[in-house]
């Protein structure tokens, strides 16, 4: 009896072997990516946290210093204003291409004429490079000689130097951050609306709820957890966005559009001080991250 059940146990051991070997052969395959996508992203992430520890410039090590360069961000003026101008700028980028994205979701949503050509049409400021869109709105508002002052001075009215003073400056890098940003909100949104049930419009209606209480109701909360991702991607991407703000006006005037990113790199490459400039990029970091565990948790007790 011993005798013929030791092999089958040994089998069966073997088998275990293989198998257990064979299930791993994927992890050992991906480890060497693995490794060097950690290495890649890591060595550069601790080397910051070491230049932001350091009064070093571009050529110099420097020394240690601690939280020197965070205590001394605090108190530059430039870093609160950068602070409030990249809220701002998010917030009102954020909420504004949600808000035309979502008016033009709806409306693809629906059997309209030429609905196919009007989503590729309404694709291209997403589309379109950020050098090449920037180029073209700073040339349509930057002056006199522009299409559309020359749009405003047909009409009787004095021309508008949207690139000029602080506020104008400020409220034309919002216009045109949504203006890029709405496509890739509506192209996300008009894929969620498309996994409702049309069924369900259906019964409320047949109980008497009108449009604003469909969409209140049940559109809305349907869309909410995609919502929740897309205002953190977009959130994100605001408040590291360099090329809008940058390409048009150059964070100025005044710096007035200048947000945490430009005034990293100014620190960084302009004067040369590169332990001010990861301070910079680190607080940036750290607000993001809040935000976004902000808005998750947000998520959950939705659920």
């Amino acid at each position: 009896m011993s005798t013929r059940t030791a092999p089958l146990t040994l089998d069966r051991q073997t088998q275990i072997k293989r198998k257990v070997r064979w299930d791993l052969l994927p992890y050992w395959l991906l480890l060497p990516s693995l490794l060097l996508i950690t290495l890649v992203n890591l060595y550069p992430f601790f080397t910051a946290v070491n230049y932001s520890l350091t009064d070093g410039t571009m050529l110099v090590n420097g020394k240690f210093v601690g939280l020197q360069n965070y205590s001394r961000l605090f108190q530059q003026a430039d870093f609160l204003h950068s602070l409030w101008f990249s809220f701002i700028f998010a917030f009102f980028g954020v909420f504004g291409s949600y808000l035309v994205g979502l008016t033009f979701a709806l409306i693809l949503n629906q059997d309209i004429p030429g609905r196919g050509f009007l989503r590729v049409a309404l694709l291209v400021p997403w589309i379109i490079p950020s050098v090449v869109s920037m180029v073209s709105w700073r040339w349509m508002i930057s002056d006199q000689t522009g299409p559309i002052n020359m749009l405003i001075t047909s009409l009787g009215f004095a021309p508008v130097y949207f690139l000029s003073t602080e506020r104008l400056a400020i409220f034309s890098v919002i216009v045109v951050k949504i203006w890029r940003s709405f496509p890739f909100m509506m192209l996300s949104l008009l894929a969620g609306l498309q996994t409702i049930d049309r069924e369900i419009y259906e019964a409320a209606a047949i109980d008497g709820a009108g449009r604003w209480q469909s969409f209140r109701y049940m559109t809305m909360p349907h869309l909410f957890n995609l919502s929740v991702v897309l205002w953190i991607l977009m959130t994100i991407w605001s408040v590291n966005d360099f090329e809008t703000p940058y390409l048009l006006t150059g964070g100025g005037p005044s710096n007035a559009t200048e947000n945490l990113i430009i005034l990293a790199y100014r620190y960084t490459f302009r004067r040369n001080d590169v332990g001010m400039g990861t301070a910079t990029a680190f607080v940036t970091l750290i607000i993001l991250l809040i935000l976004a565990l902000g808005l998750l948790r947000r998520q959950r007790h939705a659920d």
